[in-house]
């Protein structure tokens, strides 16, 4: 019975990666580049180009993946405690992006990625393994 939500919740997650991908290449790319931190080393954008492709990338894997499932749960993982930094970077040099336009909504933002990191995790963990867990 905790396959649908998992479904659900790893459609949307993959979803919203491969939609965050795009509009890193396109409408949203220079308010991503706000969010690079300053010791990242090259050029903002190249940083931005760069992520959002993964993105997409793992936004896709999400939506497809069947055997690979849970592997693809950790990368997708990794990567968004990879971005962490830059969401902290954005919240503590106080640079607005789309969507990210106060302290508020900055701060707020830096709760959301662990519970998508969870998210993440718990939407590609096998049925079987879900059962023993008791989740």
């Amino acid at each position: 019975m905790t396959t649908l939500p998992r479904s659900i919740t790893r459609a949307v997650l993959g979803g919203a990666l491969v939609f965050t991908g795009v509009a890193h290449l396109t409408f949203a790319r220079r308010g991503f580049q706000v969010a690079v931190p300053d010791w990242v080393p090259g050029d903002p954008d190249t940083t931005v180009v760069a992520s959002g492709v993964v993105e997409i990338a793992l936004g896709a894997a999400m939506l497809v993946a069947r055997r690979r499932r849970r592997g693809v749960g950790r990368l997708v993982a990794l990567f968004l405690a990879a971005v962490f930094p830059g969401n902290v970077s954005q919240w503590t040099h106080h640079r607005s992006a789309p969507g990210l336009d106060t302290e508020m909504k900055r701060f707020g933002r830096l709760f959301l990625q662990p519970v998508l990191i969870m998210l993440a995790l718990w939407s590609t963990r096998g049925h079987r393994e879900a059962r023993t867990i008791g989740a």
